[in-house]
């Protein structure tokens, strides 16, 4: 892979949550091309530019962050890959979650909900079948045009103050603002919340959610540090964070999709919802563990080389056997994992990937060919490492039958381990 660093992004100075300019480097990946950055057969002679993964912990607020900033016109307004409607498991996640966001702040039909960060517009479906009213905001152009025309009104746009007072001012307030794993992606957290401030009804709620560092330091995720995830959040840091804004964080609950994430629901303060205990509690836990102290950070690099010692292993072993490997999923960690662990080389035959956006196209950096997952059955590979390690039980079900036939799955987190 002869992909050189090239420096067109920006490095940040302060803090993303308390302004402070006193940021840490506590952590340093291999750089790689954006995560979703697929190539056309066509463009595989051109060099992709690489990008620093570099983790800053803030020594005023404890947030940790990244570093390097790259302009999110090329992330996410380029052909943008990636889709919710292609995960069941996410599926069934977000429709669990508007069936009990209605129940729980009382929505009725014609309440108006707001989701940031809409893709495909799957969660907002699930509001819209209940009668309620509906409005995504996605930059990604493309996708945003696929839910216009599946009927969720999405506006492609970045999420801020003048898109918020155009939502108001043609829809009115709203009841719910919902956010699934897009507020770790944004640069300019205070203009995006100074908006969901101004759209918000006095007796609405804005819950979002992220991936939680806690899990990622715990289960050596070290993955999903990649150039969309700017920010790893932990609960602490966001209490003052919020009361910038007059508003409150009222509860938090540790939720499973996407590895392992964290569900914050805010308000006003001027709100009638009272903060409960699962606020103190985490915060009591996070001190607890450390993951505000430098040190404790510093010992993940330690943890991840040893998966990486691990893994390689592993997976050098099973083709100096000959034994054949392929990989499942293209998520955008993947790049990270397959960088960071130089497995691109001469250890994956192919991937294969549900989502259609990325099937034919060749993965960033090391151009690994994407396939359609049938193609675990017309190919036989002795083995399948799963990169969407997320989805890893749903993966191994939904392909028992490859298992029957003598095919074996290599999970690869938290320790690499073979499903025969």
């Amino acid at each position: 892979m002869n992909n050189p660093v090239i420096q067109d992004s920006y490095q940040r100075k302060t803090c993303r949550l308390c302004g402070s300019n006193r940021l840490d480097s506590v952590m340093e990946l291999t750089p790689t091309p954006p995560g979703n950055h697929f190539r056309t057969r066509e463009q595989l002679d051109e060099v992709q530019k690489c990008y620093p993964l570099e983790l800053r912990l803030c020594l005023d607020c404890k947030h940790i962050q990244l570093g390097d900033v790259v302009n999110p016109k090329i992330l996410y307004q380029e052909d943008y890959s990636y889709v919710s409607g292609t995960s069941p498991v996410f599926v069934e996640h977000l429709r669990e979650y508007a069936e009990s966001s209605i129940r729980r702040f009382g929505l009725f039909p014609g309440d108006l909900v707001i989701d940031i960060g809409s893709n495909d517009g799957t969660a907002l479906k699930f509001f819209h079948e209940k009668g309620c009213r509906v409005v995504g905001v996605d930059p990604a152009e493309n996708i945003a045009r696929l839910a216009t025309e599946n009927g969720i009104e999405t506006i492609p746009r970045f999420f801020g103050t003048k898109i918020a007072e155009e939502i108001r001012a043609r829809f009115g307030a709203a009841k719910l603002i919902t956010s699934h794993n897009t507020c770790a992606h944004i640069d300019d957290l205070d203009e995006v919340i100074h908006g969901v401030q101004h759209l918000l009804a006095d007796d609405g709620h804005f819950v979002f959610e992220v991936g939680y560092f806690v899990d990622v330091f715990q289960n050596v995720w070290f993955d999903t540090v990649y150039h969309e995830h700017l920010d790893y959040h932990t609960v602490k840091p966001l209490i003052p964070f919020f009361t910038k804004f007059d508003m409150r964080v009222l509860v938090v609950e540790r939720i499973k999709p996407q590895g392992g994430s964290i569900r914050v629901t805010t308000g006003k303060t001027s709100g009638l919802m009272e903060q409960d205990d699962s606020v103190g509690d985490l915060v009591s836990m996070e001190e607890e563990l450390g993951v505000g102290d430098r040190e404790t950070i510093n010992s993940f690099q330690t943890q991840i080389n040893g998966v990486r010692d691990d893994l390689v292993a592993l997976v050098r072993k099973l083709r100096s056997e000959g034994q054949s490997i392929v990989g499942y999923g293209a998520p955008t960690k993947a790049t990270t994992l397959l960088t960071h662990f130089q497995l691109g080389d001469g250890i994956l035959d192919f991937i294969v990937d549900d989502n259609p956006l990325k099937q034919d196209l060749f993965s960033p950096g090391h151009h690994i060919p994407v396939r359609s997952a049938d193609e675990i059955y017309t190919s036989s590979p002795d083995y399948v490492l799963i990169l969407a390690w997320n989805f890893a039980e749903a993966i191994m079900e939904k392909h028992d039958l490859y298992r029957q036939q003598g095919g074996r799955f290599i999970v690869p987190m938290p320790s690499p381990h073979i499903v025969s």
